[in-house]
């Protein structure tokens, strides 16, 4: 029996869906077109759920571009500086800021123009190093330039630190943009780690993402490491308030370097340059060169810090050994700083009189040792 047009089409719906997919040529009715889906209010929206980081072309990204059964068409190529990628019969077509499939189709509408129906396959050979900027609460601030995989030191500005090797694979993380940075500074604030994030090419929109990497050290449990791009920007913010835990946990992650240097001069067994822990206290730098000297003023420590803005900042602490760690008398040190420990009052007394009466010490001498001998002074 002959089945109807409109039955044939009532037939296929079906069977498409059963399926899997649509069939090539099946158009649905408009009713089912304009459908909502059940329960659905008018006025109801159902959030979208953020899509997924496209990978964008920029200037030293390396490409293959082949077309269908056309000779003479395929190429090798690097994106140039001002983000064109050359190419057979076209020339430069403008790739910086689009993804792999924007790029396709690209290249596609401008072979259309002298092909019919042009194929284009195109791949992606060798990405080019993720050129980033970190700012804020690091050791080392700066703009780097991260390729996949190799190893990030973690160690302070300056000279006297040891040393830490990180080796990393894959694709560069958050994580190793902070590392390459020679880490977190005792201040470094990992409750707010910043990504600013351009959405396209040159001159678009930023998009700001903030991440909590304390929580995961404090709690543990699953954490975003996000990937990073060509033009990101990583910001560490100043902490308001830490406390003695948190110093410890940050201390003694890969967030921080091993060790600092700082100088510790005055009244000290082993004045000179001490290496001591990231974010240790300023009783660790004291001990570490051999403590005070009977002459010392434990209440008249110095700090000499400076600071970013080329300022030197200098306060005078109470020395207390057993004040807890980030407390006015015992505050964590930074890469740099000078501690100057003072004499106490009576050793200033007794050097001043000796320095006074230095110069007539050899006339003191020569008269005691004339009147020992009984010999007259003049």
């Amino acid at each position: 029996m002959p089945i109807r047009p409109a039955l044939a089409k009532t037939l296929v719906l079906p069977l498409a869906i059963c399926l899997g997919g649509p069939i090539s040529g099946t158009v649905l009715p408009a009713a089912a077109q304009s459908a909502r889906p059940f329960g659905s209010a008018a006025t109801a929206r159902i959030p979208e759920a953020p899509g997924p980081v496209r990978y964008r072309l920029g200037p030293g990204d390396r490409l293959r571009m082949t077309v269908f059964r056309m000779e003479g068409y395929e190429t090798t190529a690097e994106v140039m500086s001002d983000g064109s990628l050359n190419l057979p019969r076209l020339g430069s077509v403008p790739l910086w800021g689009l993804t792999m499939d924007e790029a396709r189709a690209r290249i596609t509408r401008g072979y259309a123009r002298i092909l019919r129906r042009p194929i284009v396959y195109l791949d992606l050979l060798q990405a080019r190093p993720v050129r980033v900027s970190v700012s804020g609460e690091v050791q080392r601030p700066g703009l780097y330039s991260i390729g996949q995989g190799g190893s990030n030191q973690l160690a302070s500005s300056g000279t006297g630190a040891s040393t830490t090797t990180i080796q990393t694979a894959g694709w560069p993380t958050l994580v190793d943009a902070v590392q390459k940075a020679g880490g977190i500074t005792a201040y470094g604030d990992l409750r707010r780690v910043t990504i600013q994030r351009p959405g396209g090419g040159p001159q678009s929109p930023v998009r700001t993402q903030e991440y909590d990497f304390l929580q995961v050290l404090e709690s543990g449990g699953p954490t975003v490491n996000p990937l990073l791009y060509d033009g990101d920007s990583v910001l560490i913010p100043r902490a308001e308030k830490v406390s003695e835990t948190e110093m410890l946990k940050v201390a003694s992650s890969t967030f921080a370097p091993d060790t600092i240097s700082v100088n510790v001069v005055g009244e000290v067994e082993r004045p000179g340059a001490q290496a001591i822990k990231a974010n240790s206290p300023l009783s660790q730098a004291l001990l570490s060169a051999g403590g005070l000297t009977r002459r010392a003023s434990a209440g008249n420590v110095r700090l000499l810090r400076l600071e970013p803005n080329g300022t030197i900042k200098q306060a005078t602490v109470a020395f207390n050994p057993t004040a807890p760690l980030g407390s006015k008398e015992n505050p964590p040190l930074q890469q740099g700083d000078v501690v100057v420990v003072s004499r106490h009052g009576w050793a200033k007394a007794t050097d001043s009189l000796r320095s006074a009466v230095e110069p007539v010490g050899p006339i003191l001498n020569a008269a005691s040792l004339f009147r020992l001998l009984g010999l007259p002074l003049f």
